[in-house]
């Protein structure tokens, strides 16, 4: 019984860098059995439902880590634009430190690939933009700045955010993330 829960892990540990470096449709249940190395029937009695309730877990999984790493210097700095400039070199220096491997923008795979896979899998890719922005507009507002406004700019942070991450890793240069963090104090104004 003690390695099921390890085999769990390195199931969806797998599907994920599969999913990120291949894609949702590219990436077959098969591969990741064999790249796992976990039994054909472990994937199934933790992924009951199969590659789409596995691609959920992935989803909720790299939500909740990036949603952590924000909360982290959203409620840990004086100013909301530091905050979320050192959140943005955050993930330039761990892009440079894994030579731009593993760090790969949500939107690249899983809002794009996988919101016309099914409404399950869109609605939590609807979900995860919108928990990143909530943090983010939660601590404007708590600055002062209206509901509604800080609600538009949180959005543009976190397009800001993706966007740069894309083409960083496209690149493989941070001066994207670099420019996107230099323009932060400007949008949170």
């Amino acid at each position: 019984m003690s390695n099921k829960p390890n085999a769990r892990e390195a199931i969806v540990d797998t599907a994920s860098r599969l999913f990120f470096t291949q894609g949702y449709h590219a990436t077959g249940l098969n591969q990741i059995i064999k790249d796992s190395e976990s039994p054909k029937g472990s994937l199934y009695y933790y992924f009951p439902h199969g590659k789409e309730e596995l691609a959920l877990t992935c989803i909720n999984r790299t939500s909740e880590e990036v949603a952590r790493l924000l909360r982290h210097y959203m409620e840990g700095e004086a100013a909301p634009a530091q905050a979320v400039q050192n959140f943005i070199m955050s993930m330039a220096n761990e892009a440079e430190k894994s030579s731009f491997e593993g760090l790969v923008p949500f939107s690249f795979w899983v809002a794009v690939e996988t919101s016309c896979v099914s409404h399950e899998l869109r609605t939590a890719c609807q979900c995860v933009f919108r928990d990143w922005q909530d943090i983010i507009a939660k601590r404007l507002i708590r600055e002062g700045v209206q509901e509604e406004t800080a609600e538009r700019k949180a959005s543009v942070v976190v397009s800001l955010f993706e966007g740069a991450l894309l083409q960083a890793l496209t690149c493989r240069n941070i001066q994207p993330l670099e420019a996107a963090a230099e323009c932060i104090p400007a949008i949170l104004a």
